[in-house]
C-alpha cells in the first residue's frame, strides 16, 4: 500500500477463502491498532457486497433450485426431453465446471473467447456411442457464455477506480478469477504468497485395523492434545463419513466442535422427514411410507398414531392404498387418522406449476405439526430455505425457465431430492470451540496447535487426485480447468503445509469396511522413507472390565395369573416357562414387520378364510357337481382375496399354486364325504374352564363322521385342523403323542365327549391333500388336562420358571433376547 500510496480503507485484500477472513482482520489489528483497516475479502463476497445479484431466465446461478429447473429446460430446447433423467445432472455439473472460467473472462473479451472455446468441442456425431454427452457438453458451455455472473461486478469502471489497491493473497490452487482481476487492474494489482510456516512439526504414524478403529483413535488423539493444552486442534475432513463418525466420539466426551466443512444436505434428519413427507403422498406410496411420514406429523395424536401401526402391522398389506380401502369403522381412532392421512395426500396429487407445488408443500407441513419444527431446527430452516418453501419465496422462480411448466408429483420430488443432494449443511459456528473440522486446504494460514489427519490411506488421499467431469485435457489447458498436473500440485502444497503444523498425527486404515486391504497414501510412505516420522502411541486408555456373565432367569409368575390359556400359550409353556413366562404372562409381543411381502402364514389364514366361506355356501345350498363346487371354491378365493385387501402382485407366488391346491383340497373332499362325513361348522370359537383358568381357542372345522368302530352308538365329531406346512412335520406332530398338545386341546374344549376324532388335514399345494388322525386323542386329552391343572397349580406356588428351551425352540424366539441365554454363566 505505501509502495502504491494507497489508502487502508480504500484498499482490497483477496482472500483464497471465507474462513480466513476473520484471522486477517484480527492479525491486521495486532498490528495495527490504529488507524483505518482494509478491507478482506474473497472474490464472492466482494461481488455480493457490491451489487445484490438477481439470476434472471436461463442463467446459471450456481442455485441447485434454479439451475435444475435450468438443466431440463434447455435440455428439452434441444429435443432430448427423453434423455433428460440421464443427462440433465452432468450437464449442471458440467456447467458449474465451467461458469468460474468464463466468469473470470472480462465481459467485453468473452465472445472472442467464445469461439476459440467452441472449436476445442468435437462435434455431437449423430452415430457415436456418447453423442448424447457431448451435446449435453456443448449446452453447458453455451450455458455458462449466454449466463450473467455475479461477479461481472468486478470489472466494471466504477469499483476500479474507488479501489486505490487490489492486494490477492495465493491460496494452494489458482483462482482464475483473481488472477484476471489482477491482469485487468494491471499496476494497481499486487499478488503475495502467504509466509510460509517453519519448520515441519512433530509428526506421529498411527495404522487402524478398520473405519471404527481409525475413528477411536482420531478421537483419542485429539483428547490427548486438549489434555496436553495443544488447543485449537484441526481435525482434517479427508473422508466425511469417518469424520462425522469422529466428531460422534468427541461429542461423546462432551467436547465442543466447529464445523467449517459441514455435509449434504440431504443426509440431514430434517431432509430426510420432508422427503418421507413426499414419498408418503405418491400415489403408489407404501404403508411404511406412511407410518414413517406420520411419525413426523405432531398433528397426529401419539395414540391414534400407536393404534395405526398396531393395525398396520397386523394387516398383510404393503400398498397404503389397500390399506386406506379397509373398513377402520371399527377402529374410530384408525379411521380418523387414515381419513387425515387421505386428506393430506389428496392435496399434492394434482399436476401444478413449481410455485402451486411450494405452496401446497408449505400448508402440508403446517397442517400436519411439521413446520415450526422445521423452522426451529438450523438444518430445517437451511431445508425450507434451499426449496424456497417460505412464504413469498416462490416468486423467486418468476421467470426462470421451467418453472411454468406443470410438474407431476413425482417431478417435484424428483426435484426437492436433487436441490438437497446438491446443498450443504455447515452447522452454526461454536465460538471458542477447541476442536475445528476444517478441509485440508484451509489449514493455510491458520494458528493451529495440533493437527489430526485421519484418512490417509491410498484410496482417500491420492498422491494425484483425479479431475472431475469429462472435460479433455486439452480442453482443461486451454480453458484453465484444473488438470491432473494442477490437482496433484495443490495436493502437495496443502500437504506440506499441514506438516508444518506443530504437533501431528497421521491416521489410516490397512483394511477397507468390505475386507479390501489398503495401504498408507503414497504421501505418508514418502515421510516414512524419509525418516521424518514416528510410529505413534495409541492415546486410548484401557479400561479392566469385570466380567459379569448373566445368571439363568428364575422368574416367579404367581402374580400374574392367567385368566385365559390358549393352545399356543400352553405350547410356550411346554417348550419353554420363560418364553410363557415372558409372552404371556408379562404379554410382552415382538411388533410384526409392516407388509412387505405375503408370507406362509399370510397364506395359512387366506386359506382358513377361503375354505370357512366354502363350507358355508355349501352347507346352504349343497351342490355334488365337481364343476360347481371348483366355481364356488373358486369365488370364495376371490371373495377373501379382495376382503383381506391382498394385491395380485404380492400374493401371485400362492395364486400361481392355487389351482393344484383347489384341486387337491376338492379330490380329498369327495373321498371324505363317501366315507359318511359332513361338514358341521368352521372356526367355531370354543372354552371350557378348567380350576382358575379358562380354556380358549377356535377350532378350524368341526364335522359329522360314521363311526369308525362298530361298538359306537351313532355318529362321531370329528375335528379338524388345518395345516399347509410339510407332511413331514405333521406326520412328525404324531409321533410326538403327549408333547404335541394342539389336537388334543381342541378336544378338551369340546368337553367330554368320549366319542369324539380328531385329525390334522395337511393341505398340499402341489395338489395332495390327506387326513392324518390322532388315535389317541381321548387318552392324551385327559393327560392334558391333568397336565394344565398340575402346571397351574404350581405356577401358584411360586415355582420358578425357567428359560429351558432348546434346539429349535430357541432358534425362533421373540423372548431371546430377555433371557440372554448367550450370555449365560457356565
Amino acid at each position: 500500500m505505501h509502495a502504491q500510496g494507497a489508502h487502508p480503507a480504500r484498499t482490497v485484500v483477496l482472500l483464497p477463502y471465507a474462513q480466513l477472513m476473520p484471522w486477517a482482520q484480527q492479525h491486521w489489528a495486532l498490528q495495527h491498532a490504529e488507524g483505518f483497516a482494509p478491507r478482506f475479502e474473497t472474490t464472492r463476497s466482494w461481488a455480493c457486497r457490491l451489487a445484490a445479484f438477481v439470476p434472471q431466465g436461463d442463467d446459471f446461478s450456481g442455485d441447485a433450485a434454479r439451475d435444475t429447473l435450468g438443466a431440463r429446460a434447455l435440455l428439452e430446447r434441444a429435443g432430448l426431453a427423453a434423455q433428460c433423467d440421464m443427462l440433465a445432472t452432468p450437464l449442471q455439473e458440467a456447467a458449474a465446471e465451467l461458469a468460474p472460467v468464463v466468469a473470470a473472462v472480462v465481459p467485453e473479451q468473452r465472445a472472442a473467447w467464445a469461439v476459440q472455446a467452441r472449436g476445442l468441442l468435437p462435434p455431437a456425431d449423430a452415430g457415436s456411442a456418447l453423442r448424447f454427452e457431448a451435446t449435453a457438453l456443448r449446452i453447458a458451455l453455451e450455458w455458462a457464455l449466454a449466463s450473467r455472473h455475479a461477479s461481472d461486478v468486478l470489472f466494471e469502471p466504477g469499483v476500479r477506480g474507488a479501489v486505490d489497491a487490489l492486494v490477492l493473497l495465493q491460496g494452494f490452487q489458482e483462482d482464475p478469477l483473481a488472477q484476471a482481476l489482477r491482469a485487468h487492474w494491471g499496476a494497481k494489482a499486487l499478488s503475495l504468497a502467504l509466509p510460509q510456516p517453519g519448520a515441519s512439526g512433530r509428526i506421529a504414524l498411527h495404522t487402524a485395523q478398520d473405519a471404527e478403529d481409525e475413528a477411536q483413535r482420531a478421537a483419542a488423539c485429539v483428547l490427548a492434545h486438549m489434555a496436553a493444552g495443544r488447543t485449537p486442534v484441526a481435525l482434517a475432513a479427508n473422508d466425511r463419513a469417518l469424520t462425522r463418525r469422529i466428531a460422534a466420539h468427541l461429542a461423546g466426551c462432551g467436547v465442543a466442535l466447529r464445523d467449517e466443512s459441514g455435509w449434504t444436505l440431504s443426509t440431514t434428519r430434517a431432509a430426510a422427514q420432508l422427503m418421507a413427507t413426499l414419498r408418503a403422498c405418491a400415489r403408489d406410496a407404501s404403508a411404511d411410507d406412511l407410518l414413517d411420514a406420520l411419525k413426523h406429523a405432531a398433528a397426529i395424536a401419539p395414540d391414534a398414531l400407536a393404534a395405526l401401526e398396531r393395525a398396520l402391522r397386523q394387516a398383510p398389506v404393503a400398498a397404503w392404498t389397500d390399506a386406506a380401502a379397509r373398513d377402520w369403522s371399527g377402529k374410530p381412532a384408525v379411521a380418523a387418522c387414515v381419513a387425515r392421512a387421505q386428506e393430506w395426500r389428496a392435496g399434492l396429487h394434482a399436476p401444478r406449476p413449481l410455485a402451486q407445488w411450494l405452496q401446497a408443500l408449505r400448508a402440508l407441513l403446517v397442517a400436519s405439526g411439521q413446520w415450526n419444527g422445521l423452522a426451529q431446527d438450523a438444518a430445517g430452516a437451511r431445508v425450507l430455505a434451499a426449496l424456497r418453501l417460505q412464504a413469498g419465496q416462490e416468486a423467486q422462480f418468476d421467470g426462470c425457465d421451467g418453472a411454468g411448466r406443470r410438474m407431476a408429483l413425482a417431478e417435484f420430488t424428483r426435484w426437492a431430492d436433487e436441490v438437497l443432494e446438491a446443498e450443504r449443511f455447515v452447522p452454526p459456528p461454536v465460538g471458542d470451540a477447541p476442536v475445528v473440522i476444517l478441509p485440508l486446504p484451509q489449514l493455510l494460514a491458520r494458528p493451529f496447535a495440533a493437527l489430526v489427519l485421519p484418512g490417509c490411506d491410498e484410496k482417500r488421499l491420492p498422491p494425484v487426485p483425479d479431475p472431475v467431469g469429462s472435460w479433455s485435457r486439452a480442453q482443461r489447458q486451454a480453458w484453465g480447468l484444473p488438470t491432473r498436473e494442477t490437482l496433484a500440485a495443490a495436493q502437495r502444497a496443502a500437504w506440506h503445509n499441514a506438516l508444518h503444523t506443530p504437533v501431528v498425527d497421521l491416521l489410516w486404515r490397512s483394511g477397507d469396511d468390505g475386507g479390501e486391504p489398503l495401504l498408507a497414501s503414497a504421501l505418508v510412505l514418502a515421510l516414512q522413507l524419509e525418516g521424518a516420522a514416528c510410529t505413534g502411541v495409541d492415546a486410548r486408555r484401557p479400561r479392566s472390565v469385570a466380567a459379569a456373565p448373566t445368571p439363568r432367569p428364575l422368574p416367579q409368575g404367581q402374580a400374574l395369573a392367567l385368566r385365559t390359556l390358549s393352545s399356543t400359550a400352553y405350547s410356550d409353556l411346554r417348550l419353554c416357562p420363560y418364553r410363557f413366562f415372558a409372552l404371556r404372562q408379562l404379554g410382552l409381543q415382538a411388533a410384526d414387520e409392516l407388509a412387505g411381502e405375503v408370507d406362509k402364514r399370510d397364506f395359512g389364514n387366506w386359506l382358513h378364510a377361503v375354505l370357512q366361506a366354502f363350507h358355508e355356501d355349501l352347507l346352504r345350498a349343497p351342490a355334488d357337481d365337481p364343476a360347481t363346487r371348483v366355481a364356488r371354491l373358486d369365488g370364495a378365493a376371490q371373495a377373501v382375496t379382495q376382503k383381506q385387501g391382498l394385491g395380485a402382485g404380492e400374493f401371485l407366488p400362492f395364486a400361481a399354486g392355487w389351482p393344484p391346491l383347489r384341486d387337491g383340497y376338492l379330490h380329498w373332499l369327495a373321498q371324505h364325504e363317501g366315507a359318511g362325513a359332513s361338514f358341521r361348522q368352521a372356526e367355531q370359537r370354543a372354552t371350557r374352564p378348567l380350576g382358575p383358568v379358562q380354556l380358549v381357542g377356535s377350532i378350524d372345522r368341526i364335522d359329522c363322521v360314521a363311526a369308525a368302530d362298530a361298538a359306537a352308538n351313532g355318529p362321531q365329531t370329528l375335528l379338524i385342523d388345518y395345516k399347509t406346512e410339510d407332511v413331514g412335520k405333521t406326520r412328525q406332530r404324531l409321533r410326538a403323542g403327549a408333547q404335541d398338545t394342539q389336537l388334543a386341546f381342541y378336544a378338551a374344549l369340546l368337553g367330554d365327549d368320549d366319542g369324539l376324532r380328531a385329525a390334522y388335514v395337511n393341505v398340499g399345494e402341489r395338489g395332495q391333500t390327506q387326513m392324518y388322525e390322532q388315535a389317541d386323542v381321548l387318552p392324551l386329552r385327559d393327560l392334558l388336562l391333568a397336565g394344565i391343572a398340575h402346571d397351574f397349580g404350581r405356577i401358584a406356588a411360586g415355582a420358578p420358571l425357567p428359560a429351558l428351551g432348546e434346539g429349535a425352540a430357541c432358534t425362533h424366539c421373540a423372548a431371546r433376547g430377555l433371557c440372554r441365554k448367550d450370555f449365560w454363566d457356565a
